[in-house]
C-alpha cells in the first residue's frame, strides 16, 4: 500500500469507492433508505473535488487501485474517511488517519463517526461528544461527534 496526495484525477474513482463502501460496509448499522440517502450515487463532483483540494486529503492506493482516502480540514475535522470494502479491516483507515493526524496544525481533532466508525475512532482516542441525527435527502442518519486531543 502506497499513501498520497490527492490529484484532481482521483475524483471518479473516490466517488465510486464511496457509493460501494456505504452500501456494503454500512448495511448492519443502516436502512437501505439511509445508505441511499447518505450515498445516492451522485456527489456535488466541483465541490468535492475543491473540498479535498483545500483540505489535507490522503489518497491510498495499491497496485494503482485507490483503496482509500480520508481528509481534514485546517481546523481539524475529519470530514471523510472510507477504505474499500474489498480491504477492511487490513489497517488502512489507521494508516491515513495516523499521516493526517500528525500533520494537523490543531490542538483537537473533530469527526462526526457512523455507527460502523464509531468503534474505530474510540480505539483511537476520540470521545463521544454526543449522539445526533442527521438529514439527508430527508431521511435521518444517527451519527456521533467525537473529539481527541493532538498528541
Amino acid at each position: 500500500m502506497k499513501l498520497r496526495s490527492y490529484h484532481p484525477a482521483d475524483l471518479e474513482e473516490i466517488e465510486t469507492l464511496f457509493y460501494d463502501t456505504v452500501h456494503t460496509v454500512t448495511v448492519r448499522d443502516y436502512t437501505a433508505a439511509q445508505r441511499a440517502a447518505w450515498a445516492s450515487g451522485k456527489v456535488d463532483s466541483e465541490q468535492w473535488n475543491a473540498s479535498f483540494l483545500a483540505h489535507h486529503t490522503v489518497i491510498a492506493e495499491q497496485d494503482d487501485q485507490i483503496i482509500g482516502f480520508g481528509d481534514m480540514d485546517a481546523d481539524g475535522y475529519l470530514d471523510r474517511l472510507y477504505v474499500h470494502k474489498e480491504f477492511q479491516r487490513q489497517g488502512i483507515a489507521t494508516a491515513i488517519c495516523d499521516v493526517l493526524e500528525r500533520a494537523a496544525q490543531t490542538d483537537f481533532f473533530t469527526v462526526h463517526a457512523s455507527i460502523t466508525a464509531r468503534p474505530f475512532f474510540e480505539k483511537r482516542g476520540y470521545a463521544l461528544l454526543k449522539e445526533q441525527q442527521v438529514e439527508r435527502r430527508g431521511v435521518l442518519l444517527t451519527n456521533f461527534v467525537m473529539k481527541k486531543p493532538k498528541g
